[in-house]
């Protein structure tokens, strides 16, 4: 059977532009957030966001090319190059019809969309631009980055709302796994902090008003009172082990198991039992033939809203039961709902960990929900090295995906 592992990461977040300097927030608890400046944002109620700092597309991309770009396609640009970098996949050691590329994406491009509306509305219907429709469409990261590295293999995009880059790497991991591709360039992108973006999330109450960015992302703490928008990427290389080796290529670490389900309960609210996020874990440890001891990490999809956090809460006690040892943090404390690209960078984040035992702290918890019962990663516990870890990511719709990742040490 194809073994599947990593060797390439970019990271593009609101605590670091590229994967040294994100490893680094992590480690320091840095929290990202800071007031909303793309827009005057105070008659949402909202104030604070978790924007990129100092982000400049000119460095991976010629200004030509960032004007056919919305921002979620330059991101996934930017990050994507330091992936292809770090790995050193080239046309001279990889087949490119045995290259593909499978993207995620949320919503896509909410910013194009949202300035060819205000257009069309204030100037007329003529004065659409003929690049609103190619840089809009959610596919145009995938086919940015196939285009941009030859990729002839399958090029598609998953949109599963919060679950887009969990499934995406997940689906990618079964392409190599079946046969279908060497290596894949996976991830996922996401720009939605905006008029729209914010206005629309703070319509159904689900971002925190907070003013402080020490208590606005707080998973799992009995005050928290919804999610900090975040935006960026986050780009994975996945490589056939044989592949890897043939070329002598790093490895950061082993994907072993997949798992996906639907809540079949709602278009916006979790299932409260957490059934189905249970049996989307367990179906990634039966994959990667993991016991549930075995497993010392999770990285929670944890959005610091009252109804995910108690419902993943409870599905992590159905899998690992109530007396668990295993450690659980949401690194959205740090770099908010990063929504379609949040699975990415947290699987980044995840495969970091298990390389540097160290694992993220569920940053800015003072009093932890009762209904919450799971043992979260503090900074007294934090250094463990472990050998298998989750990182869980639901939806929107009941969407839930989980990616199943070991530690390297073949």
């Amino acid at each position: 059977m194809t073994r599947v592992v990593v060797t390439g990461m970019g990271a593009l977040t609101p605590i670091g532009n590229d994967l040294a300097s994100f490893q680094a927030g992590l480690n320091k608890q840095q929290v990202g957030f800071a007031p909303i400046s793309y827009f005057d944002a105070s008659s949402t109620g909202v104030t604070l966001a978790g924007q990129l700092k100092d982000f400049d597309p000119l460095k991976y991309l010629a200004k030509k090319d960032t004007r056919r770009m919305d921002r979620f396609t330059q991101y996934a640009m930017y990050a994507t190059a330091e992936a292809i970098q770090q790995a050193g996949i080239n046309e001279a050691n990889t087949n490119s019809e045995r290259l593909g590329v499978i993207w995620g994406s949320g919503i896509g491009g909410l910013t194009t969309i949202q300035e060819q509306v205000i257009k069309w509305h204030d100037k007329g219907l003529d004065r659409v631009s003929p690049m609103f429709i190619p840089t809009a469409i959610a596919n145009m990261a995938a086919g940015n980055i196939s285009i941009k590295y030859n990729a002839q293999a399958i090029s598609t995009t998953i949109v599963t709302a919060c679950s887009s880059a969990t499934n995406a790497i997940g689906e990618a991991f079964r392409q190599i796994k079946d046969g279908h591709a060497d290596v894949m360039i996976t991830g996922g992108s996401e720009s939605a902090i905006n008029e729209s973006g914010i206005a629309g999330f703070a319509a159904i109450t689900t971002l925190a008003t907070a003013t402080d960015p020490q208590r606005a992302s707080i998973p799992f703490d009995q005050d928290r009172s919804g999610f900090v928008m975040g935006e960026g990427a986050g780009s994975i290389i996945l490589e056939s082990l044989e592949h890897a080796q043939k070329r002598g290529a790093k490895i950061w670490g082993e994907i072993v198991g997949y798992g996906v389900s639907s809540d079949a309960y709602h278009i916006t609210s979790p299932d409260p039992a957490g059934t189905q996020a249970a049996r989307a874990m367990k179906l990634a440890l039966t994959e990667g033939k993991i016991a549930p001891e075995q497993v010392g990490y999770i990285n929670a999809h944890g959005t610091s809203t009252k109804a995910n956090d108690i419902a993943e809460a409870k599905a992590i006690n159905q899998v690992f039961g109530a007396d668990s040892n295993v450690l659980v943090s949401s690194t959205k404390s740090m770099t908010g709902h990063l929504l379609g690209a949040a699975g990415a960078v947290e699987a980044i984040a995840t495969i970091l960990a298990l390389n540097s035992g160290q694992l993220p702290v569920n940053v800015g918890l003072k009093q932890q929900d009762p209904q919450c019962a799971i043992n979260l990663v503090t900074k007294n516990n934090c250094h463990q090295q472990v050998d298998y870890a989750l990182s869980n990511s639901f939806g929107f719709g009941g969407h839930n995906g989980v990616i199943a990742m070991k530690r390297w040490g073949d």
